[in-house]
């Protein structure tokens, strides 16, 4: 690629010979006022700002249009340059609205921003303004075209860069605008990727307030889905990857950033779901489901030769009590990253709460043992049936020790009568003893005090052991429980007790029943006890059972025993702040996990394996880094035309009858086909395309022109 030589304003700079003289320009630090160019579209040279002086030219150029030449003088501040300059810039402010500050784009418009650079006329042009109503009719877009100045970028970056032509130019009571081809967004089959908003230099098209979040870093607010997730999986791309037929790419790219990416398919809580965009087209794409499917259709494995790869041992031994989800990331992350782990697990089976705290039918064990394997096979040590007694002593033997047991017991009622009673249980105890294999005591029908999700488990799970089930809650609706979780195991025969509060167990030395009253209201206090405001009079009765469970939480169960400073409810803490964190009482051993934050979900359990990790790896040494990229991203932003892409409707999986699935522990779904995955993925907006699209610039980001401040 050959380059030439050219000077503007007296600097002398080179250029490649494809370069136009504004790119030269900007490449070099040089500011030349433009509106409609923008470096992903094709120039047009219709705005008339970025018109320069050649030497040896007649008249002016447009330096957006203008390749460079070997030998070129380019003078950017020619007289008859800067009088047409002005004059452009004062013809598009006379339909535009004369007071910025009410704008929301205030301080971040790029045509307030050439208006401060290149002043105006001083002429009194009449006022020619366009009325037009704000348009609030299409989801996530916020279109105020009387704020439009034609420049035109919205409609190139729809047609020519996204090949979707939902936008175009046309005349409105005679005179020219940009409007929606067809009677809204979703008639002209836009694809929502936001590319128009990215490239409007003014307030015209624009995000609704709310649907991206201002507290996060713009690469994670653009893609909310990534946003939302608590290890901010790339969600967009492995998306990509799937629609593209290519699982083995799009678990790599999940593998980025979690060691569990079938376990998270079937059991994620999918808070991804929650930030997708298209949920407010018709419905979120189903994310969840997509990270399940491609796992089971991960045949190469092409990403486990580089994912295995290891640093050179460092000589440091870091210790991890715990080998569930949380214990795991960090033990994978810290053996990449050289340190020598060894996991003590105080069960027969690593896992945690995969392999002994959830349902066999909604995370069978073999698929974690499965994942497991790998975090084995790239150097991790795992030693089961080993509790750890004491983490301060076992840090004598180690140069690091995370704590990660998790919330591994699980919480009675013991303030309720009969709470001591041989045939009651906490939820984790029977959802351990049939994952497990123990024998456990529950009789011909077993009442479940609780109404969350944990309480349906044991409910599917007591189902599925042949038992009569009901459910005993305080929640109308039992409305803490997923509604997905609820009504599965309503449907499989569970039954319901909802705005019921427990007065005592009955029975004399073997449970016979539960007496409850019906409630109208209930508050919980500080220490999570419910407390009932307004019960039902004369609504006391006895239902009866063989056995309680009480899904009522989990805690720590540590003591001061263990050799670390423990708050009331035993969970770890930093003296330094008093707090639950990373950092405990003892130096060199840390906390993540369910035991500092309570019981959470998987993800936030992977999430906080990978913080601490990055770390504990700063604390021996290293440099903290564990970002890893197993697969090149590849996007093409030309997404082209959909035919009714906006009421395309998700797809679901279907699942085995309830009179099938309760007689056995198999899932109850064997997931996506490839159609239905196929179809799904292309529901994907692709927001993260938005990304590549180059920021706006503004006159003072430039070296030269901000030495000299802009005309004022």
């Amino acid at each position: 690629m050959a380059e030439v030589k050219l000077t503007i304003d007296g600097y002398p700079i080179t250029a490649d010979e494809n370069k136009t003289v504004l790119e030269a320009a900007l490449d070099n630090g040089i500011y030349i006022p433009h509106l409609c160019y923008h470096e992903d579209l094709h120039p047009n040279g219709g705005c008339r700002l970025c018109v320069v002086k050649q030497e040896g030219v007649d008249g002016v150029i447009t330096s957006c249009s203008t390749k460079v030449k070997e030998g070129m003088v380019i003078n950017t501040k020619d007289e008859l340059a800067e009088k047409i300059r002005k004059l452009s810039c004062d013809f598009m402010f006379k339909t535009h609205p004369s007071e910025c500050t009410g704008c929301p784009k205030y301080g971040k418009c790029q045509l307030a921003s050439i208006s401060q650079y290149v002043g105006d006329t001083g002429r009194n042009l009449r006022e020619m303004k366009i009325r037009a109503s704000l348009d609030e009719s299409n989801p996530l877009m916020l279109h105020e075209m009387y704020r439009c100045i034609l420049c035109g970028r919205c409609v190139r970056a729809c047609g020519e860069l996204r090949g979707v032509s939902a936008l175009k130019f046309a005349k409105v009571d005679g005179r020219m605008r940009v409007v929606i081809d067809g009677d809204s967004l979703a008639k002209a089959d836009c694809r929502f990727c936001g590319a128009c908003v990215e490239v409007c230099p003014t307030g015209s098209i624009r995000d609704k307030v709310g649907v991206f979040r201002d507290d996060l870093p713009r690469d994670l607010s653009l893609v909310p889905c990534r946003g939302e997730c608590p290890a901010h999986i790339d969600i967009p791309a492995y998306l990509r990857a799937v629609n593209e037929g290519d699982c083995d790419k799009a678990i790599a790219i999940i593998r980025e950033k979690v060691p569990f990416p079938h376990a998270l398919g079937l059991v994620c809580n999918n808070r991804c779901e929650d930030g997708c965009k298209h949920k407010d087209l018709n419905s979120p794409i189903s994310i969840r489901n997509i990270k399940r499917f491609a796992a089971e259709h991960d045949e190469t494995q092409s990403w486990k030769e580089q994912y295995l790869k290891v640093a050179d041992r460092s000589g440091k031994k870091v210790a991890v009590i715990g080998g569930g989800a949380c214990g795991l990331t960090a033990a994978y992350y810290l053996n990449k990253k050289g340190h020598d782990v060894t996991v003590f697990e105080s069960k027969n089976i690593p896992g945690g709460h995969m392999t002994s705290g959830m349902p066999e039918y909604r995370i069978p064990t073999k698929a974690v043992l499965d994942e497991i394997k790998v975090i084995e096979d790239s150097g991790v040590k795992i030693i089961c049936d080993h509790p750890v007694s004491n983490a301060a002593e076992l840090k004598k033997e180690y140069d690091a020790v995370l704590v990660a047991i998790g919330t591994s017991v699980g919480k009675k009622l013991t303030y309720l009568p009969g709470a001591d009673l041989p045939q009651v249980y906490s939820a984790l105890e029977i959802l351990q003893a049939q994952r497990l294999g123990k024998e456990i005591d529950l009789g011909d029908t077993v009442n479940i005090i609780g109404g969350g999700n944990v309480a349906f488990d044991v409910a599917g799970t007591a189902i599925r052991m042949g038992k009569t089930v009901n459910v005993v809650c305080l929640e109308k609706d039992a409305s803490q429980a997923s509604p997905e979780e609820r009504d599965a195991a309503l449907a499989e025969g569970t039954n319901l007790f909802d705005s019921h509060s427990n007065e005592a167990i009955l029975g004399d030395g073997k449970v016979t029943g539960l007496q409850v009253h019906k409630i109208s209201s209930f508050h919980f206090d500080p220490d999570t006890r419910a407390l009932v405001e307004e019960a039902i009079p004369d609504s006391t009765y006895v239902i009866p059972c063989d056995s309680i469970v009480f899904a009522a939480g989990q805690v720590t169960g540590l003591t001061e025993d263990f050799g670390i400073e423990l708050n009331k409810f035993g969970y770890p803490i930093d003296p330094a702040t008093g707090n639950s964190g990373y950092k405990t009482s003892v130096d060199g051993v840390f906390s993540a996990g369910d035991v500092i934050t309570g019981t959470r979900f998987l993800i936030d359990a992977i999430a906080g394996g990978r913080d601490v990790a990055s770390l504990m790896d700063q604390y021996l040494g290293g440099d903290g880094k564990i970002d890893e990229t197993l697969a090149e991203r590849s996007a093409d932003p030309y997404i082209g035309r959909i035919d009714g892409f906006a009421e395309i409707e998700r797809n679901e999986m279907a699942e085995r009858a309830a009179e099938e699935r309760k007689c056995d522990f198999a899932p109850v779904s064997e997931g996506f086909t490839c159609d239905q995955a196929n179809c799904e993925t292309g529901r994907c907006l692709q927001c993260d395309l938005r990304l590549q699209l180059a920021p706006q610039r503004f006159w003072n980001d430039y070296a030269i022109a901000g030495e000299e401040g802009g005309e004022q």
